[in-house]
């Protein structure tokens, strides 16, 4: 009897706690339940100290004392744009040159071995529209990188050999470039957009990087680099006040030329429709991009840009193509804002040969319905939560917080620029998204390039448009024609 009694507890016990547990589970909130989440608490900005030098070089500083490492990072105004377009590639060879070609009184092989033992970096390049300049070392070695920096920038040997290794380095980038078909359509499309001539679009070739002379380096070194055309950005184990004392000592003597740098090209686009291919006949999938021009990060109309794009790559472009379809490897978009040059609008795709046209048909219509109908609450809140969520990240560390300064500073744009961008991302409404998408967005003319292996497609290019073959053939060096004999 005794035993009876306790089975029944026992089994009265598991009853009890499987009903416990239904109602645990019952009183869980379902995925689709909203949460509410508390606002985000406020970024702790550190404090950066502005100097300018009397020659005219531009310092940020911000002490972080949490590593013995000092960082310095600088932008010149200089850039490819300013090349002669029969020598393509000088600036990219000259931003190389500086560093690697040495000084008048040290090599750079032998600038190498120095800072292998100092465990220390310096760095110079020069891309489209600025020049760059990075320094990394240790806090005690800070004096004698320094005084290296001061020598690169302001007494440049160039050496012959370094000119020659950094034209054999373009050469083989040009004899490879058509090797990787994400390559041929980010290239080719930019051309497309920007014109194959254009100074944003436009790349070396085997003719323009034999053109450039040593005393083209040295000229366009000469037109660009000066201290007052310089902005300078410094993190690190120091105290603010010493360290401008220790710049001051070492690159107050690099001498200010009031040099005027010319204005940067202006963009004047054509929007039509255009269907392009490029043969890649070794490929199994093909690489998709269709677009137009893009815009700048000064529109009051970026925030809406923003979370209009987030939605039409995300929620659309993705999910119909990749999620519901299962067409693509890879689905992606971008409206690409510049600082001072219109960046471009691209939608793209990844996806076996046989559904490139069917691909490209669902873009399409994707993109017409952004203008069409304005998007779901849902929509809408989950792009701006994806932002707004994710901006802590633009503050992770202090160096990106400085460089970030010291960049807006440098293209001219008030330096709380991202706070108002996501005081503008907030107030986006549903109106506002259809309004830009309608604004900006071309879908009966953007401009189509598709790479890969025609007879494989589903259903020839040509039902979507007079078809545009694009000869990506590498020129080759013409040997120089011998003069005469006398």
């Amino acid at each position: 009897m005794k035993k009876n009694r306790i089975v029944f507890r026992v089994f009265s016990v598991f009853l009890l706690l499987v009903f416990l547990s239904g109602v645990s589970v019952l009183a869980q909130k379902s995925p689709k339940d909203k949460f509410i989440f508390a606002p985000l608490n406020p970024i702790k900005m550190p404090k950066v100290e502005t100097v300018v030098l009397k020659n005219g070089l531009k310092l940020f500083l911000v002490e972080d004392h949490e590593y013995p490492t000092i960082d310095m990072r600088a932008m010149v105004h200089i850039g490819s744009v300013y090349e002669p377009s029969s020598k393509i590639g000088l600036a990219s060879i000259t931003g190389s040159v500086l560093r690697s070609g040495g000084t008048a009184s040290i090599t750079g092989d032998e600038i190498d071995k120095e800072l292998e033992t100092l465990a220390a970096t310096v760095s110079t390049g020069i891309g489209q529209t600025s020049g760059y300049i990075t320094v990394s070392v240790l806090k005690e070695d800070i004096d004698r990188a320094l005084e290296l920096l001061a020598d690169i920038l302001i007494n440049p040997a160039f050496a012959e050999d370094k000119i020659k290794l950094a034209k054999i380095q373009q050469r083989t980038a040009i004899a490879r470039r058509n090797d990787d078909i994400g390559q041929i359509s980010n290239r080719e499309f930019e051309k497309l957009i920007y014109g194959k001539d254009s100074l944003y679009a436009r790349h070396p070739e085997y003719a323009t990087i034999a053109a450039v002379t040593r005393d083209d380096i040295v000229n366009f070194y000469k037109k660009y680099f000066y201290p007052d055309n310089t902005t300078m950005a410094v993190w690190g184990d120091f105290n603010a006040k010493e360290m401008v004392a220790k710049v001051e000592k070492t690159l107050g003597n690099w001498k200010a030329v009031r040099i005027k740098v010319p204005p940067l090209p202006t963009i004047d686009y054509e929007y039509k429709y255009t269907v392009n291919f490029i043969d890649k006949p070794d490929v199994n999938q093909s690489n998709i991009m269709l677009g137009h021009i893009g815009g700048l990060l000064s529109n009051p109309d970026y925030p809406a840009l923003s979370v209009m794009n987030s939605i039409l790559s995300f929620e659309r472009m993705f999910k119909k193509i990749r999620t519901d379809e299962g067409l693509a490897y890879s689905v992606w978009g971008s409206y690409r804002s510049g600082y001072q040059v219109q960046g471009v609008f691209s939608s793209g795709a990844q996806t076996k040969s046989e559904s490139t046209v069917y691909a490209i048909e669902l873009m399409l219509k994707e993109l017409k319905r952004m203008k069409e109908e304005e998007v779901s609450d849902e929509e809408l809140a989950k792009a701006k939560d994806q932002y707004l969520n994710s901006f802590v990240f633009n503050f992770a560390s202090k160096a990106q917080i400085v460089n970030r300064l010291m960049t807006y500073d440098f293209f001219d744009y008030p330096l709380n620029f991202m706070e108002k961008v996501k005081k503008g991302v907030e107030k986006v409404t549903k109106k506002d998204v259809l309004r830009v998408a309608q604004k900006y967005l071309r879908p009966d003319k953007v401009q189509i390039l598709v790479v890969g292996k025609q007879e494989d497609f589903d259903k020839p290019l040509s039902t979507l448009g007079k078809v545009n073959v694009i000869d990506i053939k590498i020129p080759p060096l013409r040997p120089k024609k011998k003069a005469p004999k006398k």
